[in-house]
């Protein structure tokens, strides 16, 4: 992307040591999912430091939210990217990503230990509960601006409706082929605003979502692998559209771990700063322990990398082409749609009727009394910690 004309500071001379610095900071303050980090990254890169220019962030960001991936996790890439290059990218990324996954694998430890004591188990299953609760907080708060996006015709109303159920329905039903829902929508969509007429071939090379088959043949450290190539190239709209996926894969398909410590799982993605895509590291750490957990983070966490060094001087071209915009027109909604349908399993992962009131103590904290979700899963965790210290089941 080329830079702005705007009233701002040289970033020549920003140092790598500064870039460590700042990226880890932020790495260890980043609770709250993506919102928190672009509001940190905007106000570090553009209100405090002025490295770069308030529409150079803007731009940033709307075309890391069309890319698959982690888009903050992109965005704190293409910052340090913008900063010092190649280099620079990759040290702030990584500084980014790091201290949250020590921390989720610190957990993962802790949580997947084969004999946990009694308090941890309760920690988890209570913490678990609220989960079904956060993911459809978190779809809800998707809604408006792909609403904005569709467009206000009734016709693109009604496909937005139609997309949504599509990706619920995927889900729930079909998890290790919801990709193929998603990209369907998205194609869908493209075939409708254009009407019949042909791809142009600068179209047809901006369109990078494309569909990869579930493959079951992997086994070991292969099949550990391809989860994780799935879990960074394919989690369109945020993290929790792959957990269906991540679900089918780690607890139905290869057997790494429960569906209850799944549900922990996610917990730890959530509670830990950094993007909910580090799940993946916990799964990593069940397959093939800490070592596992690394590799899983490496490989989701490298096409981010990847699409930033490699595409962000084209993030004006993507931004402005008319079938990529298509493409999210149609998969935006049935991503929203996946993410609300992922709490369908979620909840029937449940081991104790106890957590059932949880659950709908988690909703009323995140929808009517509107606090925040970190904060909701501490709550939910600490009611089970009690519960299983009164000698409640678990």
């Amino acid at each position: 992307m080329s830079p702005r004309k705007s009233k701002r500071a040289s970033t020549g001379d920003v140092s790598l040591v500064t870039i460590a610095r700042e990226w880890t900071r932020l790495g260890c303050i980043g609770f709250g999912g993506p919102p928190t980090h672009i509001a940190l990254l905007r106000k570090m890169c553009v209100e405090e430091r002025h490295w770069l220019g308030a529409e150079e962030f803007e731009d940033g960001v709307a075309a890391t939210n069309l890319l698959p991936g982690p888009a903050s996790t992109q965005l704190a890439i293409f910052c340090a990217w913008r900063l010092r290059g190649a280099v620079g990218g990759i040290l702030g990324g990584v500084c980014f990503i790091v201290p949250g996954l020590v921390l989720i694998l610190a957990l993962s430890v802790l949580f997947l230990a084969h004999h946990p004591d009694q308090w941890v188990l309760g920690l988890a299953a209570g913490a678990g509960a609220a989960v079904p609760a956060v993911a459809l907080n978190a779809a809800w708060t998707l809604v408006p601006s792909s609403r904005a996006r569709s467009g206000s015709e009734s016709s693109a109303k009604a496909r937005w409706f139609i997309y949504a159920l599509f990706g619920a329905t995927a889900a729930a039903v079909v998890g290790p082929y919801l990709v193929i829902v998603l990209a369907a929508c998205g194609l869908v969509e493209i075939v409708v605003r254009q009407r019949g007429q042909l791809t142009s071939r600068e179209s047809t090379k901006a369109i990078f979502p494309g569909v990869i088959a579930h493959v079951g043949a992997f086994g070991g450290i292969g099949a550990l692998a391809w989860v994780a190539l799935k879990v960074g190239a394919l989690s369109y709209g945020g993290g929790f559209v792959i957990v269906p996926l991540m679900q089918h894969d780690a607890v139905s398909t290869y057997h790494w771990m429960s569906a209850a410590q799944f549900l922990n799982a996610v917990a730890l993605g959530q509670i830990t700063p950094g993007p909910v895509v580090q799940t993946v590291a916990v799964i990593g750490y069940a397959a093939a322990g800490l070592g596992g957990g690394l590799l899983a983070a490496l490989i989701a966490f490298g096409p981010s990398f990847l699409f930033v060094l490699v595409g962000g001087s084209r993030f004006d071209k993507i931004r402005a082409n008319v079938s990529m915009r298509s493409f999210l027109a149609g998969a935006g909604p049935s991503v929203i749609g996946a993410i609300a349908g992922s709490s369908i399993p979620l909840g029937l992962s449940f081991q104790y009727l106890w957590q059932v009131p949880i659950l709908a103590g988690a909703a009323l904290w995140l929808f009517v009394l509107r606090r925040g979700v970190v904060s909701g899963l501490i709550l939910a965790g600490a009611v089970g910690l009690i519960l299983s210290l009164t000698g409640v089941r678990v």
